[in-house]
């Protein structure tokens, strides 16, 4: 008859590796790796084989610790630098970031159920307290204040108002977005075509309100153009642009 054992159930293999790290009193920096992989092999052998998900991912650190056993053995490589790699790096940088939030958890846990603890109460103050205002002596306050200090508080006031305004962004303007879209421009020019017939190009961009409007207007002229809907007549350079209605 053997004799049951009952195993300490880890969160993961890095648990457990920190679980083996701490019993050895060993440097995380400096992790004496094949004790480590026996011990570690000796648990994963020991484990419960019937869900497969936990066993293989304890297999899988198993595969990786081997790996870095053997790595152990060989010469050391050297980095483009001119260091010599540890083949422990990546393993240790893992444990330290486990070990960080594994302390992190530990510690929301703690403030938790400290939290769970509180108690609260609402304030059932009298309302006749809620109500007192304390006596103010208007002139006992006011004794030794004269226009000379208040001069100097305004001032003081003032120039911290001052202070405060950016001497670059208090000189710009208010940006506002201006709503305006191409098949809107280009259903209003067509508008003002039917109703003019035949209008000077400048004429109609000096009725936009804003730089958007007139540039959404001049896409707007040249769409209606590649379309066939209005024509485009300039009879010298730098002349007037003229636009008729097609017929």
């Amino acid at each position: 008859m053997g004799i049951p054992v009952k195993l300490q159930v880890f969160e993961g293999p890095l648990d457990l590796l920190l679980h083996l790290i701490d019993k050895n009193k060993v440097n995380i920096y400096d992790i004496p790796i094949a004790m480590i992989t026996d011990q570690y092999l000796e648990y994963v052998n020991a484990m419960d084989r019937q869900d497969l998900n936990v066993v293989s991912e304890f297999l899988v650190m198993a595969a990786t610790l081997i790996d870095i056993k053997s790595k152990m053995l060989l010469p050391k490589q050297v980095n483009e630098e001119g260091e010599e790699e540890d083949p422990r790096d990546e393993l240790v940088r893992q444990l330290l970031e486990y070990k960080m939030y594994k302390y992190m958890s530990l510690e929301l846990r703690d403030r938790e159920l400290d939290a769970g603890r509180a108690m609260y109460k609402k304030p059932t103050v009298p309302e006749e307290v809620l109500q007192y205002e304390a006596p103010v002596d208007l002139d006992k306050l006011l004794e030794d204040v004269t226009l000379g200090k208040l001069n100097d508080i305004f001032k003081q006031v003032m120039q911290r108002v001052e202070d405060k305004v950016d001497p670059i962004r208090s000189k710009f303007g208010k940006i506002e977005k201006e709503e305006v879209n191409l098949p809107e421009k280009m259903e209003y020019v067509k508008e003002y075509a039917r109703n003019n017939k035949h209008f000077s190009f400048k004429d109609l961009l000096l009725q936009q309100t804003g730089k958007m409007q007139v540039i959404v207007t001049f896409l707007a002229i040249l769409e209606l153009m590649k379309i066939g809907f209005i024509n485009i007549v300039q009879e010298e350079i730098f002349d007037d642009i003229l636009i008729d209605l097609a017929e």
